[in-house]
């Protein structure tokens, strides 16, 4: 652990305290912390409930969460995240789990193959760095990721660097390995060529030069495979690598032997293998470059994500503005943004007025206007307005780098249909090179001379031809590029196991208000008798001009939307559950309910109160108007239902899925909004208490839809709940599917998405398991007793190139779901 205090010393350490309620917590925590030797500066803050810590000893962290739990101050447990270099397959993602695992402190460890990354549960008191030195002792170089956009951008979060190192690697192996494949198998091909060649420079020449020239191989470009696979194999810890190791290895070994001291073989065994050794890398080789582009590609998602966030921003300073890195901008600072700059971090406006283009996050097409006092988002881009705005979350507490947690955690997340791939990827290698060992004892005592050769080339095929890398990538990947794509269509999934959730849904239950409906109501109708209808709506918006209720709201705003001018109201008067009266000009006005009319001692009208009847049957609220003691209109308001939930109700009915409607309405109420939605089951009168116990009564396979506080139990207890992005912080935590824009339409994207995946996620499955099953026995020589042919070294390599290939290409079609 010294190394790991040296690296750590004087570094910002940061825990979440749970418990504290006040200002006294606060000092009795910062003075519980100064106590422990190692730990300087200590900062707590009540409001996030953060503890800042400066680090000169690594053991310091462990006593100093232990001193917090005896002060009953306890630290949360932490999430780590890891970035991991050099796994291949499943089995490499076997030990570093693993190893992980084995960390005192650890409660939880998931690798992701295709993302290369690990995801840990720990103690507070366990240093990330540990973490990653762990992993990093297993010969998985490690580090620990950072959550901040700006670090995300300076990285560039991008396979490209992998793939051409990979590539240039794949061409310098195929300069080298061309002269020994022409050589060899051109003199098979043309005998006059062989002869030629052994006649103009003599077989054991031939040979040298082979064997020079896949050396090189081997050292130069081929190396990753020994350096990587021999140790492991001798940790007893066999993968890919080493698979690829043995199996070229072998062969170069062999035609050495033959080269140099022919007399240790049997004369009719005396061949060489060079050209398979050295294609056997090549074509792994150009496996794993396009695999790398592939990877490249599906993480395309993410990257567009970080490249929202800009790498500078324009502080002002002493009323001086600065250009400044993105990374050295605080809570608090004020930033200067120019006409069409992308928005660095959140803020809130302090100066200007303007429109903020919000498209990239919310899906929203309409820039939103913002004036002083109103948020901005990080990733964001302002219109043709200068703006000012103060700092007020950044790094990783941004909502660009929320979103970017949510996707990155998701694609780290593992199916419960990956249990069954890691049973099998855990014995995969050791059972291959027992398969190995079988078919060459089997060639050897069975099969005729020269049967030591055959052999060889039987144990050889099985190495190469076995693709654990398929396997380890058949599920993660399409996670991957599923997830990524969601987030593109603006569907974020919190959970990755969610997609596999989603995809059994049985029926989809939503919440009315501000889901289904806009979540404000508004003037659907007038209706006036003897009256003009602007006059009415005029006087009535005046009257309630001074109201805060929602239903004055509604009518003031239907005024203004209509370029109505009306003056302040007189002598104005509520009653509670009734209405109002008012003087507007001159003119007493009563406005509310059919009972203050007649509390008033005004006849209805009885066209107005059928109206108003009729209103009601259509989900809307009837608000009598009575001018002078006479009852001269009737205003039906409503929550409006969004343009888009008729349209994603048919969809989902589309997809095989039932409907149900969860509403604190009356049921009438609720029947009626039910019937124009063409709901298949409407539940009204339900309180936010009930829902979840709607939610249990519609049964297995039940989705829910959400946006607010008392949606939150709901979300939480449904098999799968979404939120709608527009809705509260608490229903979002809740959920485990967020629709970033506020169109409930994203239920279906999420849906028919979440069906591709797993759709996706089967053929994958079905080949890599497949294609195993199939090719082993080929590359054991099932078929040769039956006629069939001995499968070539060098076609079980590029076969096994090409079935990683296929697996992740086939993910990549996801790019185009939704």
């Amino acid at each position: 652990m010294k190394d790991i205090s040296d690296n750590i010393a004087g570094q910002e350490v940061e825990l979440t305290v749970t418990g504290m309620t006040c200002a006294s917590c606060v000092n009795r925590v910062e003075k519980t912390l100064k106590a422990v030797p190692g730990i300087r500066d200590p900062r707590v803050n009540l409001a996030t409930g953060r503890a800042h810590l400066h680090l000169d000893d690594a053991a310091a962290l462990p006593k100093a969460t232990e001193a917090l739990a005896k002060l009953g101050y306890p630290a949360a447990p932490r999430e780590t995240r890891l970035d991991v270099a050099g796994m291949s397959c499943a089995s490499c993602v076997g030990r570093v789990e693993k190893a992980l695992a084995a960390v005192p402190g650890v409660s939880s460890a998931v690798v992701n193959l295709a993302t290369q990354t690990a995801t840990i549960s720990h103690d507070a008191g366990v240093l990330p760095e540990a973490l990653a030195q762990a992993v990093t002792a297993k010969g998985y170089k490690s580090n620990v990721k950072s959550e901040d956009p700006a670090h995300h951008h300076a990285q560039g979060h991008d396979h490209g660097g992998t793939a051409l190192q990979i590539r240039r690697n794949f061409l310098i192996a195929l300069a080298l390995t061309l002269p020994v494949f022409l050589l060899e198998m051109g003199g098979h091909a043309v005998p006059a060529f062989h002869h030629w060649i052994y006649g103009a420079v003599g077989m054991r020449t031939v040979w040298i030069v082979e064997f020079l020239l896949t050396a090189a191989v081997l050292i130069w470009p081929g190396r990753v495979f020994f350096s990587v696979g021999i140790p492991a194999l001798l940790r007893r810890a066999p993968e890919m690598n080493s698979l690829v190791a043995l199996g070229a290895g072998a062969a170069f070994l062999y035609s050495a032997v033959a080269t140099f001291a022919p007399g240790l073989l049997p004369a009719d065994a005396q061949h060489v293998y060079y050209e398979s050794a050295a294609v056997i890398v090549t074509l792994i080789l150009l496996g794993r470059w396009l695999e790398a582009r592939a990877k490249g590609q599906a993480g395309a998602a993410i990257r567009k994500l970080v490249e929202l966030a800009p790498a500078t921003a324009t502080r002002e300073t002493n009323g001086q503005p600065e250009t400044v890195a993105v990374a050295d901008l605080k809570p608090g600072d004020l930033v200067r943004l120019a006409p069409g700059e992308r928005v660095a971090v959140d803020g809130l406006v302090t100066e200007g007025r303007g429109l903020i283009d919000e498209s990239m996050l919310t899906g929203e097409p309409v820039p939103v206007e913002k004036t002083p006092g109103d948020p901005v988002t990080g990733g964001t881009v302002n219109g043709t307005s200068a703006l000012t705005f103060r700092v007020t979350a950044t790094g990783g507490d941004t909502a660009l780098a929320r979103i970017i947690r949510m996707v990155e955690d998701a694609q780290a997340a593992k199916l419960p249909v990956q249990a069954l791939v890691d049973k099998i990827t855990a014995v995969f290698v050791p059972v291959v090179m027992v398969l190995a060992l079988l078919a060459f004892a089997l060639w050897l005592i069975f099969a005729p001379a020269p049967a030591l050769s055959s052999a060889f080339v039987a144990a050889i095929s099985v190495l190469i031809i076995a693709c654990p890398c398929a396997m380890g990538l058949a599920v993660p990947v399409s996670i991957m590029v599923g997830t990524g794509r969601g987030a593109e269509l603006g569907v974020l999934f919190r959970r990755g196991d969610a997609l596999q959730r989603l995809a059994d849904a049985k029926i989809v239950g939503f919440d009315k208000t501000g889901t289904l409906t806009q979540g404000r109501p508004a003037l659907v109708d007038l209706v006036t008798e003897g009256f003009d209808r602007a006059e009415a709506l005029r006087l009535a918006a005046s009257a309630e001009s001074r109201s805060e209720h929602p239903l004055a709201t509604a009518i003031v705003t239907a005024a203004t939307a209509e370029g109505l001018v009306f003056p302040a109201p007189q002598k104005v008067e509520t009653s509670t559950g009734r209405g109002l009266s008012a003087e507007v000009e001159g003119r007493a006005l009563r406005i509310g309910n059919k009972s203050a009319l007649e509390e008033a001692g005004i006849t209805p009208v009885p066209a107005l109160i059928a109206k108003a009847e009729a209103l009601a049957a259509q989900a809307a609220t009837p608000v009598h108007l009575a001018v002078d003691g006479r009852h001269v209109a009737v205003m039906g308001l409503a929550d409006p239902i969004r343009p888009e939930a008729v349209e994603t109700i048919r969809n989902l009915h589309k997809l095989g899925l039932k409907t149900a409607m969860i509403s604190g309405d009356t049921q009438a109420t609720a029947d009626a909004v039910g019937r124009e939605l063409g709901i298949d089951r409407v539940m009204g009168g339900v309180l936010p208490d009930g829902k979840l116990a709607a939610i249990k009564e519609l049964g297995r396979g039940t989705v829910f839809v959400g946006d607010g506080i008392n949606d939150a139990p709901a979300l939480a207890g449904a098999e799968t709940g979404i939120a709608i992005g527009t809705g509260t912080d608490v229903a979002i935590e809740s959920a485990e599917v967020v629709l970033v824009g506020g169109d409930p339409s994203g239920v279906v994207r999420a849906v028919d998405l979440s069906r591709a995946v797993m759709r996706n996620i089967r053929q994958n499955l079905f080949w890599a398991f497949g294609y195993n099953v199939a090719l082993i026995p080929v590359a054991m020589g099932v078929l040769v007793p039956f006629g069939g042919p001995q499968l070539s070294p060098m076609l079980g390599a590029g076969a096994m190139a090409l079935s990683s290939v296929f697996v992740v290409t086939n993910a990549l079609r996801l790019r185009r779901a939704g």
